[in-house]
């Protein structure tokens, strides 16, 4: 997630818990996490009805429907003013990119994008998203809302007693494919693995790195924690806070192209875990209570993530710097990165406006998100056991919706 084996993944009932090799150490620096944030309840405002929803392969196949004037929506100044920025930053990309989601064309966004850096639009933000753009209900526009956050955990620069679970950098012999090089209708898929004896195979799982098999890795540095490198992991980037009272920013590299097994479903239905221990700090706590049964249980998530030294702040998938409280991951068949996406959720705190800059390989689906926190213990708490449920609107070009369905042929242009 931040450009992450999320690149988002999420920390909840449906993501969850993988371990990143050595044995899980009970009470290991780094395993206090931050408790859970209880949320504000809230009401969400109902979806539309849409008889044309439908299963599709992305959001221009589920069925569209036309949501409330976005003049309507709680949109609040301050959450507009961060929204702004973060859209504004991501206009180059949306303008350039192809629209997977198959609901926009590059220049649908100019004439936003240009109006995103005027004095108008600084002055009043909530009136640029409200002039701007129109909503639009993907399919039957229920929404499910993760989070993920930038975790700091215990790490040595050298192996020594106490930091012996080695974070690794990008394989030299990892083989990445774009499956769209090959085919137009694989656009956007990719697999990962190793040349052995002239063909692709499948590359190391989990138990096969954490027992030797993986020699071709850089190893950046050693984590005291295998638990806490996993969550790490999850988010896909992260700060190593050192022994010797230095740190490291990382952040994902790749990933191993095998499937990601959510470990908290598999605890959950073995009855190792109650309801209530389904968030990140719950199964975080189980783990290191049973360290033995821990191992085995982590080993059944096969996937795998490599990281790479940041010089700077952790960026998601565009390339750009996330922001708290404003970026979410999403699947880009539904949701075109860069695009405003208006969640209205049964808990307050990720309810409002959002700007989807990231992704992730769990984040999949249409209204599907994975809400950004920042740093610190605030959004280790909130992110940790952050599910919320509710309606989500995509905030298109005016009129969009119109050129979808074959009405008129003018581009996007300001409402009154």
């Amino acid at each position: 997630m931040i450009v992450s084996y999320k690149a988002g993944l999420a920390i909840t009932l449906t993501l969850l818990l993988a371990a990143c090799g050595g044995r899980v150490v009970p009470g290991a620096p780094g395993a206090g996490l931050a408790p859970v944030r209880q949320p504000t309840p809230a009401t969400p405002v109902p979806a539309k009805p849409n008889a044309a929803a439908a299963p599709g392969a992305t959001a221009a196949t589920s069925g569209l429907v036309a949501g409330p004037p976005a003049a309507g929506l709680a949109i609040d100044r301050d959450r507009a003013a961060a929204a702004l920025a973060a859209f504004r930053q991501s206009c180059a990309s949306l303008i350039r990119r192809t629209d997977l989601s198959g609901l926009t064309r590059g220049d649908d966004w100019r004439p936003a994008c240009t109006a995103a850096g005027t004095a108008a639009a600084a002055a009043d933000p909530r009136g640029f998203f409200t002039r701007w753009f129109e909503t639009v209900q993907v399919g039957d526009g229920k929404a499910f809302a993760t989070g993920y956050y930038i975790p700091e955990i215990a790490a040595s620069r050298d192996r020594r007693p106490g930091y012996d679970v080695p974070i690794y950098g990008r394989p030299s012999d990892l083989v990445e494919v774009d499956l769209g090089d090959f085919s137009e209708a694989l656009k956007g898929k990719k697999i990962r693995g190793r040349i052995e004896g002239g063909a692709l195979m499948p590359y190391f799982d989990r138990t096969e790195i954490e027992q030797g098999r993986l020699t071709n890795a850089p190893i950046l540095a050693w984590a005291a924690d295998p638990v806490a490198l996993f969550f790490l992991q999850v988010q896909g980037s992260g700060v190593l806070r050192l022994a010797d009272g230095g740190s490291i920013t990382i952040g994902y590299a790749t990933q191993n192209g095998r499937d990601y097994t959510g470990i908290g479903v598999v605890m959950r239905d073995r009855g190792l875990v109650k309801p209530g221990q389904l968030s990140m700090q719950g199964l975080s706590a189980w783990l290191h209570a049973n360290p033995d049964q821990g191992v085995a249980i982590m080993r059944e998530n096969r996937s795998y993530v490599f990281f790479r030294v940041l010089d700077g702040p952790p960026v998601g998938a565009l390339g750009l710097p996330v922001t708290g409280g404003v970026t979410v991951a999403a699947d880009v068949r539904f949701i075109p990165l860069g695009a405003p996406v208006f969640l209205s959720l049964d808990r307050a705190d990720a309810s409002g406006l959002w700007i989807a800059q990231d992704t992730g390989g769990a984040i999949k689906g249409a209204n599907r998100v994975d809400t950004f926190w920042g740093g610190g213990r605030e959004a280790e708490a909130i992110a940790g056991g952050m599910s919320g449920r509710g309606t989500a609107f995509l905030l298109l070009p005016v009129g969009t919706l119109a050129r979808l369905r074959g009405v008129g042929s003018g581009g996007p242009s300001p409402r009154p």
